[in-house]
């Protein structure tokens, strides 16, 4: 049994990783990764491949920048020829980058099964493009395995049928579970001369909020008063920090006493951060759902959420918008002891990818039988 795993994004590889080490547990499992390039920085990839114990991509597509629509079809294009070439019996996705909806249509098209790992999760927001690229590919997938009682509640909305739809937890938690006691032993906090809950570890990169000279005044403003606190720590995405530059902002934010900037940093590093900080400011959708295993206080910058577990159990706070009063009261509230309590969500305990795993062989020896 072949299986095809697609990575995109780095969050991807996260994902990824504990699935691909699940399958090595089955001897007739044949398990492949496949990266396509959608997002790549050589320093940063080798990291995290590195890092998560993944072997080296065995296709790399090569397929970078460029818009939606460049990338959908440029990812089909270069994929189709790997799909020819290996013949697989399954397709694997995970969330809902563009290579996820790129790839499950060339396998479908090519009538080979897709499953979907993080399937269910809405927004309701469409002008995402990762909001139409869950839908799109969950309308295709063979199987679709989901995080949370939300993404169930939402496929059932939408008639999937129950028997493609498995309830299994989440692989986010599993590669955190896995690495955690690796992440620290290297002490990244304490090499950075801090303390545990010494610091806030802020995280800005989604285009509505690092776009526009508004939203980044607004940022710049939110480091300042935070600061005045605690030390902030800012590993700027490269986006965040030319849209910076160009708007004439950066030199005011590197004047901030109290804020340290830096890389991107590794998955071991971060996690190392995450575990440690005071609170976490934040617009990313993954990080949600680790400080809600972590119990960390998040304030994450969106108007809507495709985890709403993170907001309903864990420890997430969604803000609108980026009013740095708002944000400043919520800073003070947290740090005066009256953060909000959170719990950790059903079957968020590190065995995703092995029910995952399991699941996919017995459909297969089924269909195999049939």
């Amino acid at each position: 049994m072949k299986i095809l795993n697609i990575v995109g994004a780095r969050p991807n590889f996260m994902k990824v990783a504990p699935l691909h080490r699940a399958f090595q547990q089955y001897p007739q499992i044949e398990s492949k990764i496949v990266h396509t390039g959608q997002h790549y920085d050589a320093k940063m990839s080798d990291v995290f491949f590195n890092q998560l114990e993944l072997p080296q991509p065995h296709y790399f597509l090569g397929i970078g920048g460029g818009s939606h629509t460049q990338q959908t079809a440029r990812i089909m294009l270069e994929f189709e020829k790997v799909m020819e070439a290996e013949q697989p019996d399954v397709v694997l996705v995970v969330g809902d980058v563009t290579s996820t909806i790129a790839c499950a249509l060339v396998a479908v098209k090519m009538h080979i099964p897709v499953v979907h790992v993080e399937a269910g999760l809405r927004s309701g927001d469409r002008r995402m493009p990762e909001e139409l690229n869950r839908i799109l590919t969950d309308s295709i997938s063979s199987h679709l395995f989901v995080t949370e009682q939300a993404g169930l509640d939402n496929l059932k909305r939408e008639g999937v049928p129950d028997e493609r739809v498995h309830f299994v937890g989440n692989v986010m938690i599993d590669s955190l579970v896995h690495y955690r006691r690796k992440a620290a032993e290297l002490d990244t906090v304490g090499k950075l001369g801090l303390e545990p809950q010494g610091y806030v570890l802020m995280t800005m990169h989604r285009p509505a909020n690092v776009d526009a000279e508004e939203g980044l005044r607004s940022i710049v403003q939110i480091v300042e008063d935070t600061a005045r606190y605690k030390t902030v720590l800012f590993p700027i995405h490269p986006r965040t920090e030319a849209n910076l530059k160009r708007f004439g902002l950066f030199d005011r934010l590197q004047a901030v006493a109290n804020l340290r900037l830096m890389e991107p940093q590794g998955y071991l590093e971060f996690l190392n951060l995450m575990e440690h900080a005071a609170i976490i400011v934040t617009d990313s959708g993954g990080i949600q759902e680790e400080t809600t295993f972590l119990e960390v206080p998040c304030l994450t910058f969106r108007d809507s959420t495709e985890r709403p577990v993170t907001v309903d159990v864990g420890t997430n706070q969604l803000l609108a918008d980026l009013d740095p009063q708002t944000v400043h009261d919520k800073v003070v509230e947290i740090l005066e002891g009256k953060a909000k309590k959170g719990a950790i969500p059903p079957l968020w305990d590190g065995g995703a990818a092995g029910r995952i795993a399991e699941i996919i062989v017995k459909s297969y020896e089924l269909r195999v039988k049939s």
